[in-house]
């Protein structure tokens, strides 16, 4: 009698799978009537359905066009692309101004660049030189201990800062 109940269990096991499996693969889960005007009104709102969304396809493409007709950057040389490394480096650790950081590029005993690197440099460069020149100023004001005009001066100086009047006063009025 337990053999019975082992393979009574097992085939009422096996039926339960057989059953699933057919429900899965003719779509299980949607009921459907006897007559399946259930299944025929389930199946018209998705047609009706249809040219709307081939329409919301049809958008994001018209959108995407613009995207793909915006010019790619064009490539630059392998001098600009150090230039232009070279002049983050100087604002980002030195905290130059604009002529500084390009004056140190075209240097001699600098970054040797021709000019055109150099302003490739300059244009590009990721940099607030209005914090540059407040970096620079702190400098001045605690290494130094420098008045307020004679770090306007120094900021202002081709041989010192070189940065616009504009900056050094924005770096003397946020001074502490």
């Amino acid at each position: 009698m337990k053999k019975v109940f082992k393979i009574g269990c097992l085939g009422i096991l096996g039926i339960l799978v057989l059953i699933i499996a057919l429900a899965v693969l003719t779509g299980g889960g949607e009921e459907s009537t006897e007559t399946g005007e259930a299944t025929e009104t389930e199946t018209t709102p998705a047609t009706e359905e249809t040219p709307a969304e081939e329409e919301v396809a049809e958008e994001p493409a018209e959108t995407e066009e613009p995207v793909e007709e915006e010019p790619a950057e064009p490539e630059v040389s392998k001098e600009f692309q150090s230039a232009l490394k070279q002049a983050q480096s100087y604002s980002d650790t030195m905290n130059m101004s604009k002529a500084g950081v390009f004056d140190q590029l075209t240097s001699e005993y600098g970054g040797q660049f021709p000019e055109d690197a150099a302003q490739y440099a300059i244009d590009n460069v990721e940099a607030d030189w209005n914090a540059n020149a407040l970096e620079s100023a702190k400098t001045y004001q605690e290494s130094m201990s420098m008045s307020t005009e004679a770090i306007r001066d120094q900021l202002t100086s081709e041989y010192g800062g070189q940065f616009t009047q504009e900056e050094a006063n924005y770096a003397v009025e946020n001074l502490e």
